[in-house]
């Protein structure tokens, strides 16, 4: 196959250089610093077991500078800009070829391809204009969820707690177990992140969501770690409120998760304290993935009538973060004391 990685941050560039060093025909699409690093030196793996002693030689281009077309195209930006991007990415795949989409958060498909009372309704929140929806046909999406915590320490050069739990679950949005999904977690497994297949997508990403809602919302207005906010006794019960209103949200449109929200604190509270990927956007200066990891939940909360009074004060305060991020291009760190 030939496969194309559209967007070399953390995730992407992991994936496109085990991709790579495993012989898969491979290239990166990056910008800036990071195309710099990664076309000079390669990509630096650092874990405990994802870590190479060596960087890894990529194949990177510029966008508007690919070779397609592609038989995978793996879109690695934030859910925020693909629709930016979404016209370009669109004549870069091939006339059989797939998109895996493996953002954190509910997708604007999210009522495509399965059969629901609320099946055609477009998501204002994740794609207001329509542009996603016109853009990509439904059969050729594959929706995933990358779980696998990586932090870009600097350009080409990134760190890999490694997990036992670490994976990228893919699913067909029609919940089908089909031939090219299970290529293409087979092809992730051989390269060293567990590929899994799985046939109800949805529920994956809304697994993923109760634990992106909480910590990285938090974690962005008080510049604190994921267990550092279960830790706290002022925000530990703020957490669980806001993990049983997205619980309860997720129900509504039809996904019930098995789920304990009090569990679930107390063993991120035993966790390692990283920062999540919205607390080094905010550190960085750059805009916050709200829109699909919180405020499209407030969006099914009133569509389902599900009220989310926690959910909506925390969205108020992140929102208003973000805004002084986009609107007075700051970058909001800490300040070591002389």
């Amino acid at each position: 196959m030939k496969i194309l990685v559209y967007g070399a941050g953390a995730i992407g560039g992991y994936l496109g250089a085990i991709l790579t060093a495993a012989g898969e025909d491979v290239t990166l699409v990056a910008r800036g610093a990071q195309y710099d690093a990664l076309s000079s030196r390669g990509i630096q793996l650092e874990g405990p077991r994802s870590g190479r002693p060596e960087p890894i030689k990529v194949r990177v281009c510029k966008p508007g500078e690919e070779k397609g077309p592609y038989d995978v195209v793996f879109v690695t930006l934030k859910s925020q800009q693909i629709a930016d991007a979404a016209q370009h990415l669109r004549g870069l795949v091939a006339k059989d070829g797939v998109f895996v989409f493996p953002q954190n958060g509910i997708p604007w498909w999210y009522f495509q391809g399965i059969d629901s009372k609320y099946k055609g309704t477009q998501l204002k929140t994740v794609d207001p204009d329509g542009v996603l929806s016109r853009t990509f046909e439904p059969q050729m999406i594959i929706g995933g969820t990358a779980l696998k915590p990586a932090d870009m320490i600097a350009p080409g050069h990134i760190k890999l707690p490694d997990a036992e739990t670490d994976a990228l679950v893919i699913g067909e949005i029609n919940n089908s177990v089909t031939p090219r999904v299970q290529e293409i977690a087979a092809m992730t497994t051989r390269a060293g992140w567990n590929g899994r297949v799985s046939d109800d997508v949805r529920k994956v990403k809304w697994t993923k969501l109760t634990g992106n809602a909480v910590w990285n919302s938090l974690g962005a207005i008080t510049q604190s770690t994921g267990r550092e906010v279960a830790e706290f006794p002022g925000t530990r019960p703020l957490a669980v409120a806001l993990m049983r209103e997205v619980i309860a949200v997720a129900a509504a449109v039809g996904t019930k998760l098995d789920a304990d929200p009090e569990a679930i604190v107390s063993g991120v509270a035993k966790r390692v304290s990283l920062p999540t990927s919205t607390l080094q956007d905010v550190r960085a200066g750059r805009p916050l993935e709200m829109d699909a990891i919180v405020n499209v939940v407030l969006e099914l909360g009133a569509l389902t009538g599900v009220a989310t009074p926690s959910l909506n004060v925390v969205a108020a305060c992140v929102n208003l973060v973000n805004q002084r991020i986009c609107a007075d291009g700051v970058a909001i760190r800490p300040v070591k004391r002389a």
